[in-house]
């Protein structure tokens, strides 16, 4: 029975880590030779296509930098801080990238679709139809197609030619005298993202208003969801860990501070290393997980502690009182930030304590017991 225990508690962690936080390993750099991986993606600090070699399929890259600089025979979806198309760069397909500033010096035959803080075709480069959301954008490059632009401001420099109708929307707009155009120039206001909807006065995105109490129905709804599966995945470790919370409270609080405060540290200080950069992005996206699970068991043993009062042990009477007490109490100024933290606290130290325990006994023990004492029915 234990063995079934922990093999769905690993399973627990694997489906939560797919559904809420799965990513694949990242390196810190990744590099493409002859050939390429084909259609594949890639994550790092860096991904690059170095000249003279080839990347075959289509290439969905995410990172601190994405450069091409050799071919890639296909398309290209990126989302990074920097994607610089070289001069040595050609891509045979499209361009999709969401980035913080977009450079093409070299070729894209397919439609280039990007948004950003700013981007730069310049000159010597060549593209074919241009979709563009940006800050800024400056236009040295020849194109084949049309070109359609929602920008703050928009310069089309000397050397730059459209080949079909240049469309746009920019509080500053520039045409150089010798820049070619093949269709019409117009200007389109449609294509800028205004309103009261998503701007505030003051320019800033607003993301629209939505009522407290909706917020804190659907927070305790997917916390009695995460509750429930957590009891019936793994019902021993989770009655050792409400053990554990109810009856050392304030050491389960004490070691829950020293881990929230601990393991930020050690993940940043992993950051230090090329090595550990992928083992600290993991780290805090299973740390970011844990918090979550050990806040639902920290309701838990608060409604364990609260029926306790009137001697009962209803562990899914525990979990509905201890979830939608701590969401009715979050709407108490100051009162409500206070117990949601202290629950966390609770629920993270008695996980540790409820670990080390379980891993210092290897596991032994029979089933259905808890500290040598039987385990009682809900």
């Amino acid at each position: 029975m234990i063995r079934n225990n922990r093999r769905r508690f690993v399973l627990l962690l694997a489906a939560l880590l797919v559904v809420f936080g799965g990513t694949p390993m990242i390196a810190g750099a990744q590099q493409f030779g002859p050939g390429g991986p084909g259609s594949d993606g890639a994550v790092g600090g860096a991904v690059r296509v170095d000249a003279g070699e080839t990347y075959q399929g289509d290439l969905e890259a995410a990172g601190g930098s994405v450069v091409i600089a050799g071919t890639v025979e296909g398309d290209v979806s990126a989302a990074a801080g920097s994607v610089t198309v070289t001069d040595s760069g050609r891509v045979t397909g499209s361009l999709d990238a969401a980035a913080g500033s977009v450079v093409i010096e070299g070729v894209v035959e397919g439609d280039v679709r990007i948004g950003s803080a700013a981007l730069d075709l310049r000159e010597g480069s060549r593209v074919g139809s241009l979709e563009a959301g940006a800050a800024n954008v400056r236009l040295d490059s020849a194109g084949d197609g049309d070109a359609t632009v929602g920008v703050d401001t928009l310069a089309v420099g000397p050397t730059a030619t459209v080949g079909g109708s240049l469309t746009y929307d920019a509080a500053e707009f520039s045409l150089a005298d010798d820049a070619s155009v093949s269709g019409s120039v117009t200007r389109d206001e449609s294509l800028s993202v205004t309103g009261p909807e998503l701007f505030g006065a003051d320019g800033q995105f607003a993301f629209p208003s939505i009522p407290a109490w909706v917020s804190a129905v659907y927070g305790a709804l997917v916390n009695l969801l995460l509750g429930a599966v957590l009891l019936v995945a793994v019902p021993q470790f989770t009655r050792e860990l409400v053990d554990a919370g109810t009856a050392r409270t304030l050491r389960s609080g004490g070691i829950g501070l020293l881990a929230l405060i601990g393991t930020p540290i050690v993940l940043l200080l992993l950051l230090l290393t090329i090595v550990g950069i992928p083992l600290s992005i993991a780290g805090f996206l299973l740390f970011g997980l844990l918090v979550w699970i050990t806040s639902v068991y920290g309701a838990l043993v608060l409604g364990t502690g609260v029926l306790s009062l009137v001697d009962s042990e209803n562990r899914w009477a525990a979990l509905l009182v201890g979830v939608v007490a701590v969401a009715i109490l979050d709407f108490v100024p100051f009162v409500g930030g206070l117990v949601t933290f202290l629950v966390l606290l609770v629920g993270l130290g008695a996980f540790v304590i409820a670990l080390r325990e379980r891993t210092r006994s290897g596991g032994d023990g029979e089933a259905g017991t808890v500290s040598g004492r039987p385990e009682t029915a809900a």
